[in-house]
């Protein structure tokens, strides 16, 4: 019998000249789970079958099968072949809409980058040197690298203004403290960044809102609030606002530098999202650099787990102090994956995986656009942000979404000052792929639409 070697209606043409092409053909079983193309339960060609039609070698297929059962996506049964994997959740098990981390980047493995890149950094760097402590602002290497990763952002920065730190939390906490002590105020947005109410709490630093409206913080309202608090800062997110997803457009953002300037008010700007949103205006850190501290992470644009931000000093400001905040704080970022970045960021591999996040957070945006219309999000962003209809109070729209699996952030989580608006955080980079991803903002948008919270059906 011969066999059908025609090419399966998912699986587009090989790039010959780019990835390794088991990788391709991994990747694309993937985005055919994601886009619905495959369905749980779907029989796979034979191996034998799937190298005649894409022109390869069985070795190739039986890597990439091996790949994708890595990845999870693939069951296979002895006697009968290999199935794409069920996405059945476990009746206790929550669908995460509530982490706001970056989606898988589309058509990459990062256990594979991962893998091959750190192997190769241990044969080419003695292993005892990476696994020691690195005290510091960081190599110059390591600095250069941050000076290129941003310089998109804020064009070509002096190396000696970059400190690498160990996360932008450890960042955020370490600024705050150099700035501000016990007693202290500090202004920031009405709802903003948890980890900013967090950090401000440990320090014993008072947080008051300012106003805002669809472009940001009013300027009347900065200017009032800084007449009447004395704050030792503004801590400000323009680009993809956390969790309102608002971008500050530059003539707010220059009205907003004016006041800063006139009330000697130092700016601590994190934009954990410039990079993904592609067009960002200008930031503060360009606008007003001798009074803005400016904080910009990995963990949002490539991977949390590579546990580092670069923070850039205020020009003419020297990185002794903060330096030693760090280390009382988190000592250090760990120097094996800092090299790692370093690394991806001087081969290209990092703009090559932002690309695949911004692409696949793309995608994901265009799904929660689809089934939550209402919702405010950007196009590339992490995040939508859904105020809720009169009949719902947000406290019971989360015990409803948890009674069908999903957790979700309310708006108390970001609140400066209470009350908080009836709203909630919708996060949609956590759920592995995007089949499952729709069916939970599906089942979130019909228990939204439901006239009476005590007996909504959900189908």
């Amino acid at each position: 019998m011969q066999l059908d070697t025609t090419r399966p209606h998912w699986m587009p043409a090989l790039d010959h000249d780019g990835a390794p092409l088991y990788l391709q053909i991994a990747g694309a079983l993937e985005a055919a789970v994601a886009d619905g193309a495959l369905r749980p339960g779907d029989r796979l060609p034979p191996q034998r079958m799937l190298a005649g039609a894409l022109g390869v070698d069985l070795t190739t297929i039986t890597r990439a099968y091996d790949e994708a059962r890595r990845r999870r996506l693939l069951d296979a049964v002895t006697g009968r072949g290999s199935f794409v994997a069920s996405r059945g959740t476990h009746p206790d098990e929550t669908i995460d809409l509530g982490m706001n981390i970056p989606p898988a980047p589309r058509g990459m493995s990062l256990a594979e980058l991962i893998g091959r890149d750190v192997a190769s950094l241990l044969r080419g760097t003695d292993a005892d040197r990476l696994m020691t402590y690195h005290v510091g602002p960081g190599t110059e290497v390591d600095r250069a690298a941050g000076a290129l990763w941003l310089e998109p952002l804020l064009g070509k920065l002096p190396v000696g203004r970059i400190v690498v730190a160990p996360g932008a939390q450890a960042a955020l906490a370490a600024v705050l403290s150099l700035r501000a002590r016990a007693g202290d105020t500090i202004l920031a947005e009405q709802l903003t960044y948890p980890g900013l109410i967090s950090a401000a709490a440990q320090l014993g630093l008072r947080v008051v809102g300012v106003e805002t409206d669809g472009e940001g913080p009013l300027p009347q309202a900065l200017e009032a609030a800084c007449r009447l608090h004395a704050p030792r800062l503004v801590y400000l997110l323009p680009t993809m606002q956390n969790p309102t997803t608002v971008t500050t457009p530059e003539p707010r953002r220059r009205e907003i530098v004016r006041i800063a300037a006139r009330m000697r008010l130092p700016i601590l700007e994190d934009d954990p999202y410039s990079l993904l949103a592609g067009n960002a205006p200008p930031a503060f850190a360009t606008l007003l650099p001798q009074q803005t501290t400016y904080i910009a992470t990995v963990s949002k644009t490539l991977t949390p787990g590579l546990r580092q931000a670069y923070v850039v000093l205020p020009a003419g400001e020297g990185g002794e102090a903060l330096v030693g905040a760090l280390r009382a704080l988190d000592l250090m970022p760990a120097p094996l994956m800092t090299a790692l970045l370093t690394r991806w960021i001087r081969e290209g591999t990092a703009a090559r995986i932002l690309e695949a996040v911004r692409s696949e957070a793309a995608l994901r945006q265009r799904l929660a656009t689809e089934l939550l219309p209402s919702a405010a999000g950007h196009r590339n962003g992490l995040h939508v942000w859904q105020a809720l209809p009169q009949h719902w109070n947000r406290h019971r729209l989360i015990e409803a979404a948890r009674r069908h699996g999903l957790g979700v952030t309310p708006s108390d989580a970001f609140a400066v000052e209470a009350p908080a608006p009836d709203a909630v955080r919708i996060s949609l980079g956590a759920v592995p792929d995007r089949t499952r991803l729709r069916d939970a903002l599906a089942t979130l948008a019909a228990i939204i639409r439901e006239e009476r919270p005590g007996g909504y059906r959900v189908v």
